[in-house]
């Protein structure tokens, strides 16, 4: 391994490293931690206007802890992964009531909190409080296996601990405080903008030099993960219910599932399911939509929402109920649903 690895990067995010992100110059741990749950999965200019509305409202992690996991779902809605957002929750209530509202200052402690990881955690730690641990997200674990020739297939546990350990290795030695925060960020900057998954700028990296993958003339062979995942597909009516003066027939959906936790429109797994449930009266005044496809990370989801005024006295379930105009715009929706009843 390259002696001089990690001062090749950070001379590189001294002069190229991103500067404009809205959660970069703190070392605020609870500022640190809500944009790296925001950013799992989701990309960072989706990621600043939700940043930006979560600081705006739950400024510290008292405010996150004393909220209802309603409200924190109905800011969340549109972010997708919902379970993020309940695991947000709870662990803004576990640091307040376990830790006094102050962020364990250690990756390993840091990851006995619900929905940190030791990725997660270990980018909280150093960035943060300056601990020599490594991270290995997605974009900083092809920054390895390229520049290293790492070869052996991550879908193997024992292949990602060895490549976990390597990553340990490269970290700074000395100055902790001052290089880990830097560093962290720096890998990371060097996935997402210059070591990219498809046409990386290898003239642009810091460690093109030393890069095996570079010297090989494959990059794109690396990482190495056989493992796909099998995408499905489901097929749903939601019944678009409402009343007279605009109130919405919404439920929470159960936990776990689809949508776990949000308010949606009644789901059914058939034209036929979604009529019998509507009284019999009002069945001929069903009005089909389009049908939609909405894309999970797993699954494809085609929506065929179905329209129906009814009196405010139906009860279509016994767990639903209508919800003012007033009132769903303030909950936590899926996103198709949220988009659907705004029109």
């Amino acid at each position: 391994m390259p002696a001089d690895w990690a001062s090749r990067v950070l001379r590189w995010q001294a002069v190229h490293g991103r500067k404009d992100l809205p959660w970069q110059g703190t070392q605020d741990p609870y500022r640190v931690w809500l944009s790296e749950i925001m950013l799992q999965q989701t990309q960072v200019v989706t990621v600043r206007d939700y940043y930006a509305r979560f600081l705006q409202r739950f400024p510290d992690v008292r405010a996150l802890a004393g909220a209802t996991l309603d409200d924190v779902l109905a800011l969340w809605s549109g972010l997708g992964y919902y379970s993020r957002a309940r695991n947000l929750h709870a662990c803004a209530a576990q640091v307040v009531q376990v830790h006094g509202g102050a962020f364990p200052r250690t990756a390993a402690l840091l990851q006995t909190l619900p929905g940190i990881g030791p990725s997660t955690a270990a980018a909280i730690a150093s960035i943060c409080f300056g601990e020599r641990v490594a991270i290995l997200d997605g974009n900083v674990k092809r920054v390895l296996t390229r520049a290293l020739g790492f070869g052996a297939d991550l879908a193997a546990g024992a292949n990602e601990r060895a490549l976990w350990a390597l990553a340990t290795e490269l970290l700074p030695q000395r100055d902790l405080a001052h290089a880990m925060p830097r560093y962290t960020q720096a890998v990371m900057d060097l996935g997402a903008t210059v070591c990219l998954a498809r046409k990386p700028l290898c003239a642009a990296c810091p460690l093109a030099e030393v890069c095996v993958a570079r010297r090989e003339g494959r990059p794109e062979s690396y990482p190495v993960k056989t493992r796909k995942l099998k995408r499905s597909a489901q097929s749903l009516w939601l019944l678009w219910a409402q009343t007279r003066d605009e109130a919405v027939w919404l439920r929470q959906r159960p936990t776990p599932g689809v949508w776990a936790g949000l308010y949606c429109m009644e789901l059914f797994d058939s034209f036929a399911d979604l009529q019998a449930a509507v009284p019999l009266a009002y069945r001929d005044r069903l009005q089909e939509l389009d049908m939609f496809t909405h894309v999970l990370t797993h699954k494809d989801l085609h929506l065929h929402p179905v329209c129906v005024q009814l009196p405010a006295r139906t009860k279509l379930s016994p767990e639903g109920g209508w919800q003012a105009a007033d009132v769903w715009p303030r909950l936590g929706l899926p996103a198709p649903v949220r988009k659907l009843l705004q029109g």
